[in-house]
């Protein structure tokens, strides 16, 4: 049941707020005093604090009330407080309410507004305590994989790729071909390193070939070697492809949706049987190589058409990671902007904003080269949304139609504006405080 702290020289207020609370569900501890209340604070749980702001008699200064509402703030930073009180003047209160206090009502109050005073906030300080509790799981997670595993330095604020990693470092240690799918520029290869880092390989070689980058004719020589005279322009020498140079480690392939056909059915042997022959050559070579695979590409697609081969897509596809477009972890955003400046600038609250109302088609990549562009552009080593020169995926400041719901970049970016108030944001996105709360919560959104 919640419960709520009275603290209340006068019997009276403590009864009536009693009987009034325990109508509608609330339980309701009472003390005299501030000793009495702190006493109870300690050893109960308690969702909200109705406070006087006068103990003794004849004291209508509010200073008793202002060092009980200090002493409940340093050990309950986050537990909401109502102040309640015929002396003291109406500025002291105003300034603890700008302070944090939930509100100030007058006695004699009100019971239908003091009620919705602390239904309301009840309702937050439930939204807020399992915000937190939602954000120190996080961290404790979080801390589990860096003790854990070799994360090489990867930058990451969101859920997604919390999950992308931990499942990344999960299956490491099986030595089976892993498939990393999503946008160019997402971070595939950062991940393939993640993996190899965690396997019983870690000691091996990790050598990475990006089928996109060589020419068809030349793709094959620079996987399984050459023989000299091969094909047209070969070497006078025999050449070592990259599987044998990856023998005993990792062989990371970026764009596998560009190897040719012929290609294909080398590689599918390759992986069943870590056999193969130099082009050019019938001496057949063994190999032991983990294969780590990357496509920005549709391969069920290129299937259909008939460019890329079914078996091998599922010989390839044992375990997939998936990475979403930044624009889907948009919590990532300014994490990896103030990685990639190094100290060099600072962002300014408009640059901020600017960076998480961007819909970043180019993902990872295009953020760094705009935070490595502004950085030589802004001046006195602030960077401003000018020094971006990024296009906003949407109106900055827009309220969402009445029928339409804030989604989690809107939310983000109005928590920017409002530099965290929440009560700003929440008027910005034309919604309560407790309905972004509960958003906030839905959709893993910190402050």
């Amino acid at each position: 049941m919640r419960t709520v702290l009275v603290i209340d020289d006068n019997p009276a207020v403590g009864t009536a707020l009693d009987v009034l609370f325990a109508l509608h569900d609330i339980r309701t501890l009472v003390a005299t005093s501030p000793a009495q209340g702190l006493d109870l604070l300690a050893r109960e749980d308690i969702d909200l604090v109705v406070q006087d702001m006068n103990f003794s008699a004849d004291t209508t200064s509010g200073e008793e009330g202002i060092e009980l509402y200090r002493a409940v703030r340093r050990e309950h930073s986050d537990l909401p407080i109502i102040l309640l009180t015929a002396w003291t003047r109406l500025e002291t209160a105003v300034e603890l309410v700008k302070a944090g206090a939930g509100d100030y009502l007058g006695k004699p109050w009100d019971d239908n507004k003091l009620l919705a005073t602390v239904e309301n906030l009840l309702e937050l300080s439930e939204a807020t305590r399992e915000v937190t509790r939602f954000r120190d799981e996080r961290r404790r997670r979080r801390r589990q994989l860096d003790d854990r595993f070799d994360l090489r330095g990867v930058v990451y604020a969101s859920s997604a790729m919390e999950r992308v990693i931990e499942l990344a470092c999960q299956v490491a240690r099986a030595d089976v071909p892993v498939l990393i799918t999503g946008p160019n520029g997402t971070g595939k290869e950062r991940i393939a390193e993640i993996v190899q880092a965690n396997s019983t390989r870690a000691q091996g070689p990790f050598i990475t070939v990006n089928c996109g980058a060589l020419p068809s004719e030349l793709i094959e020589a620079e996987l399984f070697g050459a023989e000299p005279g091969a094909y047209t322009g070969a070497a006078t020498r025999a050449r070592e492809g990259r599987f044998e140079a990856a023998d005993g480690g990792t062989l990371f392939l970026d764009e596998i949706g560009n190897l040719p056909l012929a290609g294909q059915m080398k590689l599918l042997r390759i992986l069943e049987t870590g056999q193969f022959e130099r082009l050019g050559s019938s001496k057949t070579r063994k190999v032991s190589v983990r294969v780590i695979s990357a496509t920005n590409a549709d391969l069920p697609s290129l299937i259909r058409e008939g460019q890329f081969r079914e078996d091998l897509y599922y010989r390839l596809n044992v375990i997939e990671l998936r990475l979403p477009p930044l624009a889907e972890r948009s919590e990532d955003i300014l994490p990896l902007a103030e990685h990639f400046l190094q100290g060099r600038a600072t962002l300014d609250s408009g640059a901020r904003a600017a960076l998480l109302a961007h819909a970043w088609p180019g993902n990872v990549r295009e953020l760094k080269n705009a935070i490595d562009r502004a950085s030589l552009l802004c001046r006195d080593g602030v960077i401003s949304a000018r020094d971006l020169a990024v296009e906003p995926a949407r109106v900055a400041g827009r309220r969402p139609a009445a029928d339409a719901e804030p989604d989690k970049g809107m939310i983000e970016a109005a928590l920017q504006r409002a530099r965290g108030v929440i009560s700003q944001a929440a008027a910005d996105l034309g919604l309560s405080r407790q309905a972004l709360y509960r958003r906030m919560e839905k959709m893993g959104i910190q402050t």
